[in-house]
């Protein structure tokens, strides 16, 4: 059993900064690939990035490309989500999860474990 548990959203503006932290508990959090996704009001969920394993490899949606970063600490059981340059199109509830499986999947049913997410509202 895995519980993640994000924070740092909140209130922005337009080319501000934020980093969300997703904090997992449990056993084995290295041997996951993570992932960040988010849900704007009225919309599906998105995947956003997600990392590998061993940290060495990640993958973007495009339209975060060059502006996010995700990354992790194995050695404190988080992974990171460093967001530059936001958009109003950003603004959602950003959610990150456990992919049991590894490789960098993009497809929400393929995660296993869910945090409960954390705001990200970016203004003009």
């Amino acid at each position: 059993q895995v519980q993640l548990v994000e924070s740092g959203g909140g209130l922005a503006k337009a080319g501000d900064s934020l980093r969300l932290s997703c904090a997992a508990s449990g056993r084995a959090f290295s041997s996951y690939s993570m992932g960040w996704f988010r849900q704007a009001p009225g919309k599906e969920r998105e995947f956003v990035a997600v990392i590998s394993r061993s940290g060495g490899a990640t993958y973007y949606k495009d339209s975060v490309k060059g502006r996010f970063t995700i990354s992790r600490d194995d050695a404190k059981n988080t992974v990171y989500l460093q967001m530059n340059s936001l958009k109003p199109e950003d603004t959602a509830v950003y959610y990150c999860a456990a992919d049991l499986y590894g490789s960098l999947r993009t497809r929400r049913s393929e995660y296993y474990y869910w945090g409960q997410g954390t705001q990200v509202t970016v203004s003009s």
